[in-house]
């Protein structure tokens, strides 16, 4: 097992590729996850195991939102276990790439707890709404349900979109490999909205009723227009697919 800095310089090389991510992603989880997945790889966690802490940091922040009365101490609880659990997740897969240890299973495992994470966090917020929040109306409850709707069709339909097009495309023949597409600074900059770690700074305002429900109705707008525009990209590609097949 080699030192720290071996593996982290392992790790930078088992990256996965930084077009279609955010800036927070590719400058701020990736970074993050790459620490922590060497320090599980030092202390023999699978990474099945890091799915797993990361889910215990997550749904133990999720609770917190549901149980517990709103606060400023406990709006830096919350990021701060959703912020950690984001960081696990993106360990768990560097880990797989670095020690090969990666399957259908874990995979399979990964997409059960973000899409388990995406249901209770805004189940969370709704009951949250319900029990200590003085809402200016009723309506106010439907924001969460319309932000879980929006949240759980991008998270199903990206992961169908990826699996068809992956069965759809056609096989490169050998030596006609192009070279990858330059990342674009501009998309990664506009695809922060849609970052789950910028939707975790909303957390922050959790300690102002107010300011925490006005930033939380502004993101999940910003959600539901990328939804638009991923869904028609989406569709478009595809259709392009079954053109050229």
């Amino acid at each position: 097992m080699g030192s720290t800095g071996t593996v982290l310089r392992e790790l930078r090389g088992a990256q996965k590729t930084a077009k279609g991510v955010s800036l927070y992603s590719r400058y701020v989880n990736r970074p993050a996850g790459r620490v922590l997945a060497a320090g599980a790889y030092r202390i023999g966690l699978t990474p099945n195991q890091v799915t797993l802490v990361s889910a215990f940091f997550t749904f133990t922040a999720v609770a917190l939102v549901a149980l517990v009365r709103p606060s400023w101490g406990l709006a830096f609880a919350v990021y701060a276990g959703l912020a950690v659990g984001f960081a696990f997740d993106s360990a768990d897969g560097q880990l797989a790439r670095l020690t090969g240890r990666g399957g259908p299973d874990g995979e399979w495992l990964d997409h059960v707890v973000d899409c388990a994470k995406l249901i209770l966090v805004h189940t969370a917020v709704l009951i949250s709404f319900h029990r200590f929040a003085q809402l200016p109306g009723e309506g106010w409850l439907l924001l969460p349900l319309g932000f879980l709707f929006v949240a759980v069709l991008t998270f199903c339909a990206g992961l169908l979109r990826e699996q068809l097009g992956k069965a759809a495309a056609r096989p490169v023949p050998a030596g006609r490999a192009t070279a990858p597409a330059p990342v674009s600074r501009v998309r990664a900059v506009a695809l922060l909205p849609a970052d789950y770690g910028v939707f975790c700074l909303v957390f922050l305002l959790y300690g102002d009723e107010t300011a925490f429900r006005i930033g939380y109705a502004a993101l999940a707008v910003v959600h539901a227009l990328f939804l638009v525009a991923f869904l028609v990209k989406w569709f478009r590609e595809l259709k392009a697919l079954r053109a050229e097949g």
